[in-house]
């Protein structure tokens, strides 16, 4: 007799709580739809998204500059990724494989910008 009363009681609380769990998320909607905040929260989760390294900062991570050649910039790069390879820290490694693909990128476009 007491399990049953225990496991309605469990039931019943179990409904209110989750009632007033979906009744306070859209209240928090409803706000966040007055103030402008979910727009803002959209849009910086989108620009977050699509950041793409620049130039300046893949050049920051090589530790290079605009005048570097590129021989100078590979074996930059070759030396930072065994250095991270070596030392297990695999986003440092992946930092400086993009910026590797950046600088290869813009690379690219200049020799074809020569070339024409």
């Amino acid at each position: 007799m007491a399990a049953k009363i225990l496991a309605n009681l469990l039931v019943m609380g179990g409904g209110i709580l989750a009632r007033a769990v979906v009744q306070a998320y859209r209240q928090a909607l409803t706000n966040a739809a007055k103030t402008g905040v979910a727009q803002e929260t959209i849009q910086n989760t989108i620009r977050r998204a699509s950041k793409a390294m620049t130039e300046q900062e893949a050049r920051q991570i090589l530790g290079v500059s605009a005048e570097t050649p590129w021989e100078d910039i590979i074996k930059k790069y070759d030396s930072l990724f065994e250095s991270n390879a070596k030392s297990g820290s695999f986003y440092l490694q992946s930092k400086v494989q993009r910026a590797k693909e950046c600088l290869e990128e813009i690379q690219h476009g200049k020799s074809q910008n020569t070339t024409s």
